[in-house]
């Protein structure tokens, strides 16, 4: 890249489109050495170095290809306008590719586009396809690169990349890796990580492009109306983690939250594996935990949102209650007066009380459009109904004209808001046709929403991530202002410096990285066996085992099979069930109906039953003895093996040690068995004598039995027929009638 020079000069760059700054040619100048995290805040061009990395390695190898991927469709095309603005590429060569596009365009565009932009859901459905291949990319950019943990699609990829390619470079790129050093770790390590470039806005490189920022937090007090609702739940709360700790599931009451509640679930039901019958303590405990959850959330919404919310809460609990087969925490809370006390208060409340809240973000709101009319503000609120509430409340205010902008998933009876209904709102927003965007969580990750004078936090957040993509949106073309909405003494002061805390500790945690080179580290691909194949029907193409399947080197193909979920060999077929959904298929009778035209089909029939094994009698209300039939019919039977798995992985393991014993050990075919398999020769003689008219399973048996062979029973007399039990004179003469009548194709009868 051109140094020293006001702007960007690269062959594959438009001129004077990418101005030239100092901390992103260091940072580019690292990224292009070796696999890079850059930690970079919101604004400050992560995408432009993007840009130059890729311009780099395309021009150094004019054959190769790169990849960037995004964790939504709408940021995938927003990245390629980015692209398309800054790089001289023709058009054709710059692609988007989700999972609206077909699979087999899909494949075509990998084969002749330069540069890609896609989700990396679709990347691993096409890597598990054989659509793709990643041999000839020279780059792959993870955007939002913090979601590279756990079973996100980013790791499997990125190793299958550092396996496949050439020549491979990754560049990670994330305003936040997280506030824990062991989950960035973990980004590191499944991103194949050997270096970090970090900058802050205190940065001396930076500082030039930084636009001063003021956080403000405005404490409120709750109403004393809301402090009287507020003790009616506080009081059943209380009980239960009194309850909680009797038990001794939490050391202490004080201070529990959602989180700890989840957390003691996983406990409880840890504790409770493998015994066969478990202290009623257990079961005692889960109801109190599931009470308090409830309860937890209710005041969480009465502190944070206000009276309205609250009331749409107990409403839906109250009513669910109500109905056929309710859980026995809302049953529990459904029966405590204290639940109905604190209802009917919040419906006599609701009309004359407004969470203090809501004026307060009007007088923010209409302060800044006097100050600065033609500015713009984004609110972020994290639940639907105070998104709506504040835009009917902003609605009013003289020069505000507010927009809400929400998730894609209906909530309830409300619907989401479509991928093009939300780009024509940024687009208004970014047009000045709307000046306020009130959204919920949505608004926070990667989309290119216009910088704003203004962000209001309606309530705190206690992720480091998100408070620090919020922030962001202000502060990037000229100076900025964030106001933190706060009720005092409740969770919304807790939650807003655990915030603060994590960005700290992951600041400090950033500031250790020490980025060691990978030398000498071992792949996958160090450990690949002969090489291997598995027919995968492509409904199983989403869940885990298709991935675990290709980390092991299996090559997968995808197919619509009519019969069984993988095909390990020309004999052996497998039907893959959770625990769960092997009794769910009790229950609707189609287990038996799947199970024989698996037998019917392959020579060895296997069923996978992947879970714990204690959950086969615990997770459904069916009695042992009804699980042990369906489990000896299929196996003793339909001679049917049942093999037990825990996990996908374990599955995936299973598979491909099959497979490895039919095709190279047994050097058995690779073959989809279309048709069920060809009758022995006893059921072939059994049904031509069942073709018979009258003529039952039992009856061809005894016939069969009687005479030996088909041949006799054809030539067989009436009276001879009749010998059989079960064959009377009127059966006998039909019999004869039609085996010796002419064939006649016209007869009716």
């Amino acid at each position: 890249m051109g140094a020293g020079l006001p702007y960007v000069q690269h062959p594959l760059i438009k001129p004077n489109s990418i101005e030239a700054r100092t901390y992103q040619q260091v940072i580019f100048a690292a990224a292009i050495e070796r696999n890079t995290l850059v930690v970079l805040p919101t604004g400050m061009g992560k995408t432009q170095i993007a840009i130059m990395v890729a311009a780099h390695r395309l021009a150094s190898a004019p054959e190769s290809k790169a990849l960037m991927m995004a964790p939504t469709k709408p940021l995938a095309l927003q990245h390629r306008q980015s692209f398309r603005r800054f790089m001289a590429l023709p058009d054709h060569e710059l692609q988007v590719l989700t999972g609206e596009t077909p699979p087999a365009k899909r494949q075509d565009l990998w084969q002749r586009s330069r540069l890609i932009f896609a989700t990396p859901q679709v990347v691993e459905h096409d890597l598990l396809a054989g659509r793709l291949s990643l041999e000839d990319f020279s780059l792959l950019i993870f955007d939002e690169a913090h979601r590279a943990v756990g079973d996100y699609p980013y790791a499997f990829i990125a190793e299958r990349y550092v396996r496949e390619a050439r020549d491979p470079l990754i560049l990670a790129l994330t305003a936040s890796p997280g506030a824990d050093a062991a989950r960035i770790e973990e980004v590191k390590r499944n991103l194949f990580i050997e270096h970090v470039e970090i900058r802050t806005e205190r940065d001396i490189d930076v500082r030039p492009y930084v636009k001063p920022v003021e956080v403000e937090w405005r404490r409120l007090e709750l109403p004393k109306e809301f402090v009287e609702v507020k003790q009616l739940l506080e009081g059943q709360l209380k009980e239960q983690l009194a309850l909680l700790k009797a038990h001794g599931f939490i050391p202490d009451a004080r201070g529990v939250g959602k989180r700890d509640l989840l957390e003691v679930q996983r406990k409880i039901q840890a504790a409770m594996q493998g015994l066969e019958r478990p202290p009623e303590r257990f079961y005692a405990a889960l109801l109190a935990q599931a009470v308090a959850i409830r309860l937890c959330h209710a005041i969480e919404l009465l502190e944070t949102q206000g009276l309205a919310a609250l009331e749409r809460y107990l409403v839906r609990l109250l009513r669910r209650a109500r109905m056929p087969g309710a859980t026995k925490a809302l049953k529990a809370l459904a029966d405590d007066p204290r639940t109905w006390r604190a209802f009917r208060s919040v419906q006599r409340l609701r009309e004359g009380v407004e969470h203090p809240k809501l004026e307060e973000a009007v007088k923010v709101l209409k302060a800044q459009f006097e100050r600065e009319p033609s500015s713009r503000a984004i609110v972020f609120a994290h639940y639907r109904d105070s998104v709506d509430r504040l835009f009917e409340v902003l609605s009013k205010l003289p020069g505000v004209r507010p927009v809400k902008f929400i998730g894609q998933a209906a909530r309830g009876a409300e619907a989401g808001m479509s991928q093009k209904e939300q780009a024509r709102i940024l687009e208004a927003f970014r047009a000045g046709e709307c000046n306020v965007l009130i959204s919920t969580s949505v608004g926070e990750e990667g989309l290119d929403i216009p910088s704003v004078e203004l962000v209001l936090f309606y309530e705190a957040v206690p992720s480091e991530i998100r408070y620090i993509q919020r922030r962001g949106r202000t502060g990037r073309a000229g100076p900025g202002r964030v106001v933190v909405l706060l009720a005092k003494g409740t969770r919304d002061e807790a939650f807003y410096w655990s915030s603060v805390r994590k960005e700290q500790r992951m600041r400090e945690a950033l500031a250790k990285e020490v980025s060691p080179q990978r030398e000498g580290q071992k792949v996958l691909s160090d450990f690949i066996q002969p090489e291997i194949k598995v027919i995968v029907d492509h409904r199983e193409m989403a869940s885990g085992v298709a991935r675990e399947l290709s980390k092991l080197g299996v090559e997968i193909e995808a197919r619509q099979l009519d019969v069984g979920d993988y095909i390990l060999s020309d004999r052996v077929g497998v039907e893959r069930k959770t625990v769960q959904d092997f009794l769910q298929s009790i229950v609707d009778k189609r287990l038996l109906e799947q199970a024989k035209l698996l037998a019917d089909t392959f020579e060895r029939p296997v069923l996978v039953l992947e879970g714990e094994p204690e959950d086969l009698y615990s997770l459904r209300a069916i009695h042992p003895n009804a699980i042990r039939g369906a489990l000896a019919a299929v196996a003793v039977d339909l001679g049917i093996s049942i093999l037990p798995t825990r996990d996908e992985a374990e599955t995936a393991a299973l598979l491909a040690s099959i497979a490895k014993r039919e095709q190279t050990e047994h050097a058995r075919e690779l073959a989809v068995r279309g048709e069920p398999k060809g009758l022995t020769l006893p059921e072939q003689q059994r049904f031509i004598v069942e073709g018979l008219p009258g003529v039952s399973a039992v009856l061809a048996e005894r016939l069969l039995a009687h005479f030996k062979t088909p041949e006799r029973v054809m030539m067989a007399s009436e009276e001879e027929l009749q010998e059989v039990p079960g064959i009377g004179k009127v059966k006998a003469r039909e019999i004869r009638r039609v085996l010796t009548s002419t064939y006649n194709p016209d007869a009716a009868c």
